[in-house]
């Protein structure tokens, strides 16, 4: 995800300084233009804005402690990972300790998305902070203020809650259709439009009934969301009874699964349903 993002930033004419761990993930960066930092401590200095997109909330903070020393009074840091709420908020208050602003901007669209600068980014932050941060972001997508600092990665749990059980009922509706008699791939195109539609339903639909269950989303991600949608649920004194379900299935599949595309979780239906398989196609996995 971070490769597009900043290619796209690069393109818009931003002056940009990358790090990745894996140095060589930042050459398409480079040969467009941007300097590459040995260090998170030298990708940040003299930087006015900081971008990370990391895979989780300790590698954040971890990464973000390692640049502290050259990360100027008035810098602002928009953490666009998904992480937990509370890290979010923890982020947040260390910051605010050193003088530094912080938005917690996480994005859902995936790499198309980020590619086509087409993202839906959630951002938590001041007024003032978001409105600083608004022109970068639209350069990725849409921006849009959904509440203070740690609002950005609770309204990303919402998305990933909404995108977690939409996977298995697009799952369990085409191999309901087949094991009926119905076409699934007919059924499937007859319910594109209707009250039924869904970017899950044209995109991760597809992948089913082509068993392509190559990543783009992966499964140890979302199971990862769903962990942090019951932490949230949990800090709100809030019951989740379907997100629980769903997480249950999650962690199954991190046992078989786990570098999988999302859609994998037609694997775990047919498992629980021995001697019925959506169509005839060999799997496509990692």
């Amino acid at each position: 995800m971070g490769q597009p993002m900043a290619s796209r930033l690069l393109q818009a004419g931003y002056a940009l300084q990358v790090w990745n761990r894996t140095q060589s993930k930042t050459r398409p960066c480079q040969e467009l233009g941007a300097q590459v930092g040995l260090t998170p401590g030298a990708a940040v200095q003299g930087a006015d804005l900081v971008i990370t997109m990391l895979e989780a909330g300790p590698v954040v903070e971890r990464v973000l402690s390692e640049a502290l020393a050259q990360l100027r009074p008035g810098t602002l840091v928009i953490d666009m990972s998904s992480t937990r709420q509370s890290e979010a908020l923890a982020l947040h208050g260390w910051l605010a300790g050193h003088g530094i602003g912080f938005v917690d901007a996480p994005v859902s669209g995936g790499v198309l998305g980020a590619e086509s600068g087409k993202l839906a980014i959630m951002a938590g932050a001041s007024e003032e902070n978001f409105e600083r941060a608004k022109p970068v972001l639209a350069v990725l997508g849409n921006p849009t203020l959904v509440g203070p600092p740690g609002s950005g990665q609770l309204a990303k749990l919402c998305n990933q809650l909404i995108v977690g059980g939409t996977l298995h009922l697009v799952a369990e509706a085409l191999l309901l259709a087949q094991a009926g008699g119905a076409n699934p791939a007919a059924v499937r195109q007859a319910l594109r439009g209707g009250f039924a539609e869904s970017k899950i339903l044209e995109v991760h639909g597809q992948r089913m009934l082509d068993r392509n269950f190559m990543p783009g989303g992966q499964v140890k991600s979302q199971s990862k969301d769903m962990d942090n949608i019951l932490a949230a649920a949990r800090a709100a004194a809030l019951q989740l009874p379907q997100a629980a379900l769903i997480t249950e299935v999650y962690h199954r599949l991190l046992d078989t699964d786990p570098h999988a595309d999302q859609s994998a979780a037609l694997l775990d239906l047919e498992r629980s349903n021995p001697g019925f398989r959506l169509g005839t196609g060999k799997d496509s996995k990692p």
